[in-house]
């Protein structure tokens, strides 16, 4: 079933998804079913992202990236696979959806030549006052 990401649809070609077994405390179930699912997108080979929007999802994603160019999720929590599924898609949904927000250029402003004015009436004010401390003169 393809991912739906915001606008994007994810298609299956592009994923793939194995089930290993789950680690940490659960006693029998634990040892004997294979219900922690690993998620596999080909971000390298899909076709269905621009590639600024690669680039940022290759930045979000960060160390679930491998060296083939894959992002890797994996799902543990819920005992059953079809929850852990359901978990690793929706991670994997977040992350595009994130990756698709073009981020906003920040361009720098410059003041005004009104609170320049101000700023610079306010320390010559202040430069008054601390000039006018001092001794006071016995004539």
């Amino acid at each position: 079933m393809p991912i739906h990401a915001g606008k994007v649809v994810i298609p299956d070609a592009d994923l793939s998804v194995s089930f290993v077994r789950a680690g940490g405390p659960g006693g029998q179930n634990v040892n004997k079913v294979s219900s922690a699912v690993q998620l596999r997108f080909d971000l390298a080979g899909t076709q269905t992202l621009q590639p600024a929007v690669k680039d940022r999802l290759r930045a979000l994603v960060g160390h679930r990236l491998t060296d083939e160019g894959d992002v890797l999720i994996i799902a543990r929590n819920h005992r059953s696979q079809e929850q852990n599924r359901r978990e690793a898609e929706e991670r994997l949904a977040d992350f595009v959806r994130r990756a698709l927000v073009e981020p906003r250029i920040r361009r720098p402003t410059r003041p005004t030549r009104a609170s320049k004015m101000r700023r610079l009436e306010g320390k010559s004010r202040r430069s008054d006052v601390k000039r006018r401390r001092g001794s006071v003169r016995d004539d």
